[in-house]
Parts: structure tokens; sequence; C-alpha cells
């Protein structure tokens, strides 16, 4: 068995991340089982899915995310700043995004948040995760563990995981209150030992971000359970299927 390749924010390492050409390049490859995305809330309550709180950097608007209007948003081009082959690309609403992947890759939803500043994104991803039925093909993953908690106090039954880049030593603990059987880890940041103890604690385990072939392995001697996120699912090919 091969470590599972996650597509981090769809096939970034090609297409501009976050973006429908970035999750249809990911999904042509039938190895890619898993993409990866970021949610965050308009200010009309409308989940999107771009991965900075700014919109500076991977599109043509600026200021904050929470302040605009879905409508307002889609006049931006998240495309061009990767490549001028991607002129036009738009930041998608996570309904589009689910409509695409329903029935074709799980997701791992990043709830890109922190304390209050998306009052009702955990209630607004899982009614549309709802929609299409998907409950059981995504994991909603935060850093923030006040979201991982709403969420579970929506619906028990979605499978939630914690994002951290450290090893703290009661980081088995940690999950284990918060309801998580999901860990998103830093990849330095996992040994031998460290897995052995989550798996027995029935946690599965994502590395990211990992970008080239000696560090997939790395991962991939440590366990074939590993879910590898990267950047690069081409790179990912040609370490595990020559």
């Amino acid at each position: 068995m091969n470590n599972l390749c996650v597509a981090h924010r769809g096939f970034s390492g090609i297409a501009p991340e976050n973006t429908m050409a970035a999750f249809r390049m990911a999904i042509a490859e039938p190895f890619v089982q898993w993409i990866e995305i970021d949610t965050q809330l308009t200010i009309d309550g409308i989940p999107v899915v771009i991965h900075d709180f700014t919109l500076d950097r991977t599109t043509t608007g600026t200021g904050k995310v929470k302040d605009y209007t879905w409508q307002q948003l889609l006049r931006f081009d998240a495309g061009s700043w990767k490549s001028r082959d991607y002129h036009g690309e738009r930041i998608p609403s996570l309904t589009e995004v689910l409509h695409l992947c329903c029935g074709r890759v799980r997701l791992n939803i990043e709830l890109k948040t922190s304390g209050n500043m998306y009052p009702g994104l955990e209630q607004a991803v899982i009614d549309r995760v709802a929609s299409y039925h998907m409950e059981q093909d995504v994991v909603l993953t935060s850093f923030d563990a006040g979201a991982l908690r709403k969420v579970k106090e929506i619906n028990p039954d979605i499978q939630t995981g914690l994002i951290i880049d450290a090893k703290p030593k009661d980081l088995v603990e940690r999950l284990q209150a918060l309801g998580c059987s999901f860990l998103s880890i830093g990849h330095p940041n996992l040994d031998p030992e460290l897995f052995q103890r989550l798996k027995a604690a029935g946690i599965e385990v994502m590395a990211w971000t990992v970008d080239d072939a000696r560090r997939m392995r790395r991962i991939a001697d440590i366990s074939p359970e590993i879910l590898i996120c990267t950047n690069r699912p081409d790179v990912w090919k040609k370490t595990f299927m020559g």
C-alpha cells in the first residue's frame, strides 16, 4: 500500500491554489484520493475557498475576505498571479467545490478561523456538506480548537482533525479531549514513536506539506498509513508509482 496522496489546495504546484483549475487537475489524476482546501466566510455568510485571510497574495483584490460579499469576490482574478494561462480563475464557493468533488475524491476542509472571527462558519460548512450527503467523505480540520468543538456540537458524527506544526507531549490527550480522530501535522514533527502512539489511539495521520521525493520516502518509511499532503502530486506519482 502506498501513502495516500492528498492534493494540497488542489494541484497547486502547477495551477493556482484553491481554484477550480487546481481541483480539476488533481481529480484528473486517478491516484489522488483526497484534496485539501481552505474555507472562510463572506460578509453575507457564504463559505468560500481561499487560504489567506486577505486577498492580496492570490487575487487582484485587496483587504480581508470577510469584508466582501460573495458577488464582490467574484470580480477578482484568482489565477493570473500564478500564470497568464489561468487568467480569469475565480475564488470558488464551497458549494462549487463540493459539486465537483462529490463521488470523486474525499475532502480535507480546513476551517480558516481564529477565535470569533467567523461566527457561523462551522454550521455553514456542515450544511453544505450535508446537502451533498458527503458527511462520510470529509474531515473538517482547523488550528482552532474552538472550531473543532463547535463542529462536534453540531454533528458529532463528522470526522474532525487538529492541525499542528509542533510535537507537544500531550498531543494524543489533546486530540482525545477534542473528539478528533484525525491529525494534520507539519511533516518534520512526525517520527515513528509519535506515529505509533497516534495509531494506538485510533488517530488517522496526515503529514504536510511534502513536495520532494526524499521527504516522501521518509514519511513512507515511518508507515504507509500516513497520508501525504503535497502541492506536487506529480512528484508523489514518480516516487511511488515509478
